[in-house]
């Protein structure tokens, strides 16, 4: 009876040990992405950040390229705040 129980007992440790490396799995890629943007916003990714665009709001020039996979141009420069802005 004791080792009946005892063989249980180690069956049913062995599974929640076998169990719990899928807790702990890294989440896909589609999961990771949790920044929703507002209407009138494109969400992006320039320089490895999640970003929501809108025409107007300063950017880095040097990031210009990545701009332009999202439809806009970072070439507008304002001297008044010495920035770039988005078009």
């Amino acid at each position: 009876m004791f080792r009946k129980l005892l063989v249980t007992m180690l069956a049913a440790a062995a599974l929640v040990v076998a169990g719990a490396p899928a807790a702990t799995a890294t989440p896909t890629p589609a999961a990771s992405i949790a920044k929703s943007c507002g209407r009138g916003y494109t969400h992006a990714v320039i320089n490895g950040q999640q970003k929501c665009l809108r025409r107007g709001q300063f950017c880095t020039h040097s990031a210009d390229r990545q701009y332009r996979r999202y439809g806009f141009r970072c070439t507008k420069y304002y001297a008044n705040v010495a920035r770039y802005r988005l078009t």
